[in-house]
């Protein structure tokens, strides 16, 4: 039986929590004042407001099933204990070493990676390439035909 572990930070999880919250009240009443609206316009065959609204509810539900999921299977990501390593919870800089240029990322699940927040998943090709290594050492990151080298600068946690 494959592991259904997400995981996720602890503000990654108070975020999804958030979101829940909100999907289950606001946008769950919003939904049925727009059914509501749309079943009072009469014969639902050929109501395409109706129509609309059920498929509305129906993602709605969706989304608010796979939250309950990842929160039900939320595992708190642990900052790893060797501040001389990357781990899960990492923040990492690091130096592009074709352009000089530095960058710094928090390595984090893939439920709540956002690379334009800074946060990369574990699975992602720089996740994998840089988990496990040490300040000072060069990895080379494989994204589609190209190949970038990095330099880790500096582990935060």
């Amino acid at each position: 039986m494959a592991d259904k572990s997400v995981l996720v930070t602890e503000a990654g999880l108070e975020k999804m929590r958030a979101r829940l919250d909100n999907l289950r009240g606001v946008k769950r009443l919003e939904v049925a004042e727009r059914l509501k609206a749309a079943i009072a316009l009469g014969d639902l065959s050929e109501n395409s407001e109706y129509d609309d609204a059920k498929n509305v509810q129906a993602a709605l539900e969706g989304e608010i099933a796979e939250l309950e999921e990842k929160i039900r299977h939320a595992k708190i990501i642990e900052g790893s204990t060797d501040t001389n390593m990357v781990g899960m919870g990492s923040t990492v800089v690091l130096k592009d070493l074709e352009f000089d240029e530095t960058e710094e990322y928090q390595l984090v699940g893939s439920t709540e990676a956002d690379p334009d927040e800074g946060k990369i998943s574990n699975e992602s090709p720089v996740g994998m390439a840089i988990i496990g290594k040490s300040v000072g050492e060069t990895v080379e990151v494989h994204v589609g035909e190209n190949i970038i080298n990095y330099e880790i600068v500096e582990i935060k946690h």
